[in-house]
């Protein structure tokens, strides 16, 4: 078969199957229908030993699993937090100095000695915290705590590798803002949050490539120490092992700052931009506001109502554009989150001559949520697939390193694990309606999109001021 005859052949064979299809449907038995879904099981947490060191650097081991296999990672309480208006990003350049090796081990040595263990090394820098750490065979569990310990105590930050890794930094950022997605991320929480440095995402190329050796390390200097650290120990394990090797690692550590307290005033209001991308076949939509943070009441309800109206796939805004009317391919929401602050925001990659009739849509269905609690069947769909999630993420060493860092980081408190299914079960439909109709009002949104100007401004007309 050609190439250019395969189309053609294709084409034969869908026709002879459709005026097939009616004689196999008659043929065919009843669909089976799915068995009805069981009552989900809560999640147990493993018993956990929490622990503080003289300098307060905190300590959580948590038993889990068979695999010999164990993940260490030290989370500091530091990031794009601590950067000033002109350090955009210095907290990146910083986290990936780290790398670079210590004062005893060179990066190549580094990642020698990890990949003898089974593992690799990673460092990640947040917007409210940074760590460092990885998963390694559990009997380099002792060895890999004196790395990452050695890592995060004695960073080497030689100058000489600066220029490169400022290099990559400019490449990365050059990337990120070639796409609309991101340009429309960076507007959309520049809008939210004005100057506080969760509202900077992007350097300019003139800030990075100003960056010195000297300001690296005082970033370090002033925002690394024992006061702002946790270490976390999951998976197989000698307890007694694994404490001493954490209590040696990092006992010396000076205690230095306390975690930086900057909260943000989000910006409340409607708010519509467009920015143009000429000629784009499709229209980078973002639509939000601020919402309760994580420590709230009404969290969960929160987390309940977003994944019904457009945070899972099938939610009420992915069936309307996406699956009934074809404007968009994978239209999302979400709750995004920082240190005692949140906001929602639904996005979607549409159709440019369908932008406006794209926010119709969203806004119809938030105003429908709003006016009319949602059916039993459909809420209870919406919780089950929410709960397998939660229970799939914490099947893993680091699913469960992340959401003991999340936990600690909110102050959640001990019970917020263990407690989450519950919780979730607890939402009701009426729940779900006075949280759409309390938290998520059209006419305090934040609405930014990157598309084809001469087509979509008189489209974006009618949302330029509060829906009715």
């Amino acid at each position: 078969m050609t190439q250019r005859s395969f189309p053609r052949t294709v084409a034969c064979l869908f026709a002879l199957a459709m005026l097939a299809a009616p004689i196999l449907e008659a043929q065919s038995p009843a669909r089976e229908l799915p068995p009805p879904l069981g009552k989900p099981k809560p999640f147990l947490l493993p018993p956990k030993r929490e622990l503080t060191l003289p300098n307060g650097i905190k300590v959580t081991l948590v038993r889990f699993g068979t695999v010999p296999k164990v993940s260490i990672y030290c989370d500091v309480r530091t990031g794009h937090i601590d950067e000033k208006s002109n350090e955009v990003a210095l907290s990146d350049v910083t986290g990936e100095m780290m790398r670079e090796g210590t004062t005893t081990r060179s990066a190549t040595q580094i990642e020698q000695q990890v990949g003898g263990m089974g593992g690799s090394l990673s460092i990640n820098v947040g917007d409210d915290d940074a760590s460092i750490g990885g998963t390694v065979l559990s009997e380099h569990g002792p060895e890999m705590v004196r790395l990452v310990a050695d890592v995060v105590r004695n960073p080497l930050l030689p100058d000489s590798e600066l220029a490169r890794v400022v290099a990559n930094e400019a490449r990365d950022v050059a990337i990120s803002r070639s796409q609309p997605q991101s340009i429309a991320r960076e507007q959309f929480l520049k809008t939210l949050y004005g100057d506080h440095p969760y509202g900077r995402v992007f350097p300019t190329d003139a800030m990075l490539k100003s960056y010195t050796i000297a300001q690296v390390k005082d970033f370090y200097a002033r925002n690394f120490g024992a006061a702002r650290s946790h270490v976390y120990v999951v998976g197989v394990f000698d307890e007694a092992q694994m404490e001493k090797a954490v209590r040696d690692a990092f006992t010396g550590w000076p205690a230095g700052h306390a975690p930086t307290s900057k909260p943000p005033t989000p910006h409340m209001g409607r708010s519509v931009t467009l920015l143009d991308r000429p000629a784009a076949v499709q229209s980078t939509i973002m639509l939000g506001l601020p919402v309760p943070n994580p420590a709230s009441r009404d969290y969960t309800a929160l987390e309940v109502t977003d994944a019904m109206l457009g945070g899972t796939f099938g939610s009420r805004i992915t069936t309307n554009i996406r699956e009934n009317k074809g404007y968009t391919y994978s239209p999302f929401s979400f709750i995004g989150t920082h240190y005692h602050d949140a906001y929602w925001v639904q996005q979607a990659d549409v159709t440019t001559k369908f932008t406006g009739a794209s926010l119709k849509e969203i806004f119809g269905e938030i105003d429908r949520l709003q006016k009319e609690a949602p059916g039993t069947p459909e809420l209870d769909g919406i919780k089950n697939n929410m709960i397998g999630l939660f229970t799939l993420r914490n099947g893993s060493r680091g699913g469960i390193v992340n959401q003991l860092e999340n936990a600690d980081l909110q102050g959640l408190g001990a019970d917020y694990l263990s407690g989450y299914v519950k919780r979730v079960l607890a939402v009701t439909p009426a729940d779900v309606q006075r949280t759409t109709a309390t938290y998520l009002k059209p006419d305090q949104m934040t609405l930014v999109v990157v598309g084809d100007k001469a087509t979509v401004a008189d489209q974006l007309a009618p949302y330029e001021q509060p829906v009715p």
